[in-house]
């Protein structure tokens, strides 16, 4: 059986409003499953492209998840529910293509350096509480640091990936910020807190000593980039 996809934002943001959802709000989909629903500080709504199939249902669990007065026992409910949705089985992953990189010389000893660099961060802000996870070297991002990766439906970590280019430019103790910037998302997912940039990544991030937003100033090129 074919399915028909509405490929466009406007179909499913003029579905969302009817169920709630203030208009007005601009709306761009994506295929990434680092982060399935997000919203900026700006209104702007990033949602995964999968979900132009859902049902009302789960359009409705959305909608509570982004709207600021939710009480929080709905919101996590909302959240299951949202999560629970099989976006991989209507969308291809991005993720997964991600992976078909292949290795190269010195790979093994960064990959390495970033576990024991995480074994040694989680022991001295996270009292050794995460659980070991996977590395990824990317060369294709060329705008982020690096990013954490989330099982599909589950939203558990599944591996965090890093910019070859931020290895290669900014120094490791550069490389050591993204990754303590991405653990305390590791530490969100595993917490069972929604994993964006919002009141209790702000406040993790303030305690370990990482930037506490989406993008900071890169020292080695004096330029900002994102996480």
């Amino acid at each position: 059986m074919s399915l028909q996809l509405w490929d466009d934002a406007l179909s499913i943001q003029r579905r969302l409003e009817a169920l709630g959802l203030p208009a007005a709000r601009r709306l761009v989909l994506h295929a990434n499953r680092t982060v399935m629903v997000s919203q900026a500080r700006g209104g702007a709504i990033r949602l995964h492209r999968g979900y132009v199939y859902a049902p009302d249902r789960v359009l409705r669990a959305i909608v509570t998840f982004l709207t600021p007065r939710s009480p929080r026992v709905m919101v996590r409910r909302a959240e299951r529910e949202l999560l629970a949705f099989p976006v991989e089985e209507f969308v291809p992953v991005e993720a997964d293509r991600r992976r078909c990189e292949r290795a190269r010389p010195g790979d093994e000893r960064i990959l390495s350096a970033l576990c024991e660099s995480h074994r040694r961060l989680n022991r001295a802000h996270f009292g050794g509480a995460l659980s070991q996870i996977s590395f990824r070297l990317s060369g294709r991002m060329r705008s982020r640091l690096g990013e954490l990766v989330l099982d599909d439906g589950r939203g558990q970590a599944r591996e965090i990936a890093i910019s070859r280019r931020h290895i290669r430019r900014d120094g490791w103790e550069e490389v050591e910020q993204t990754l303590l910037h991405e653990m305390v998302h590791q530490w969100q997912a595993e917490g069972g807190l929604p994993v964006d940039h919002g009141a209790s990544f702000r406040n993790k991030a303030r305690q370990v000593g990482v930037e506490p937003s989406a993008k900071r100033q890169v020292m080695s090129k004096r330029k900002a980039a994102r996480y």
